[in-house]
């Protein structure tokens, strides 16, 4: 078979797609890959023999250059002879589908990552992104979701074909990278990392943006400061609210507390020195970092949003609390340091939780859907 993997950006081609082309090329299809060329392409997708097409997707949908895109990707499709087109993100998933509108014989599969409409998102979201995906539905083969709000929304939209909705559990996660922590390990790792065994540290893996709202984490960390003198907040992620989440830092006296890590290579020891992983995202679709601290055998405390309690049940694997309660999170920190027994028991759960998202039960999940679909891998 010959498929087409599209992308508004090369970076989510290299962040979480990679194991699904290789897992296809190695069962015995041609793989090419469209994208605006943001990062260069992982190699080992270039060995594989994948064709790459760079289209100047715009992340913003109203952008002009997106008109170049949709003749680009057109063309590309219309003289290429492929038997599904793959889409992914929803610029270039709108652009692509509204291209393959009046294509015969190809199939068009689109896996939401997380629509940008959902409970909460701004009034302008649903205007624009929900009647968007209302428009290109009706050209579309299937959709796959990871969450279960997603999944929700769109079996409401009228696809080509019915019963043509599905749900997996995420992208898949490498098990064999982000391993359940030992006590051995763990100091260790601290030791190197110049740590001390008495710190208590969480850690919050994400871009430093409004979007994952780390300034409700450091403010819960200055509540906690006094009663917690050893806590160690570690921000592990880049981004445009950087020098603003410093600034707060310091406004708020924990300088000695919080850490800016910035990108990272090593996550999974950084996950392995922690004591509990946290996320106080406002959405998400279904998060990575969350499932890795799952995966490493940390309890978890996540805010009330789409994705996070679709991976954390409160009070069995992690806490959740309100998106904007500061104090709340605080409090379920505080909870989570003062018994080991608690810490315990919902580190057992995650490891537990965390194996039907394993990248193998994943990609069984995927040659499902590829089946009934009527596409022979």
């Amino acid at each position: 078979m010959k498929i087409l993997y599209v992308t508004t950006i090369s970076d989510t081609v290299n962040a979480f797609l990679v194991p699904h082309i290789k897992w296809l090329v190695e069962n015995g299809n041609e793989v090419a890959l469209a994208f605006n060329t943001n990062q260069e392409v992982n190699p080992e997708l270039i060995s594989a023999g994948c064709k790459v097409y760079h289209i100047e997707f715009q992340r913003n949908p109203l952008k002009k250059e997106n008109l170049k895109a949709y003749q680009k990707i057109r063309n590309v499709i219309l003289n290429e002879g492929f038997n599904l087109i793959h889409v992914h993100t929803p610029v270039a998933s709108f652009i692509t589908r509204l291209a393959c509108r009046n294509i015969r014989g190809v199939k068009v599969l689109y896996t939401a990552h997380g629509f940008h409409f959902f409970k909460g998102a701004p009034k302008r979201n649903w205007v624009l992104y929900y009647t968007l995906e209302k428009i290109v539905s009706r050209w579309t083969d299937g959709i796959i979701t990871m969450n279960e709000e997603d999944y929700g929304s769109a079996k409401k939209l009228s696809l080509r074909e019915s019963n043509s909705i599905y749900k997996i559990h995420g992208i898949g996660l490498d098990l064999n990278r982000f391993t359940p922590q030992t006590v051995e390990r763990k100091n260790h790792l601290r030791n190197k990392y110049g740590y001390e065994k008495t710190d208590f540290i969480l850690i919050y893996v994400g871009e430093l943006s409004y979007r994952k709202q780390q300034d409700l984490l450091i403010k819960a960390i200055s509540h906690l400061k006094e009663e917690i003198p050893h806590i160690k907040l570690l921000l592990v992620g880049e981004g445009e609210r950087l020098l603003e989440y410093k600034e707060l830092v310091m406004c708020n006296g924990v300088g000695n507390n919080v850490e800016f890590m910035g990108f990272r290579n090593d996550v999974h020891n950084l996950m392995a020195i922690a004591d509990i992983a946290i996320s106080t995202s406002r959405q998400e679709g279904l998060p990575v970092n969350v499932m890795e601290a799952m995966a490493t055998g940390l309890p978890l405390v996540v805010t009330d949003c789409r994705g996070n309690r679709d991976l954390v049940t409160n009070g069995e694997n992690g806490y959740i609390v309100h998106i904007d309660d500061a104090l709340a999170c605080a409090n379920r920190i505080k909870k989570l340091y003062q018994s080991n027994d608690l810490r315990e028991a919902f580190a057992k759960s995650n490891k537990e939780k965390i194996r039907k998202y394993e990248i193998k039960q994943v990609l069984i999940e995927m040659e499902e859907i590829y089946d009934k679909q009527s596409l022979n891998l």
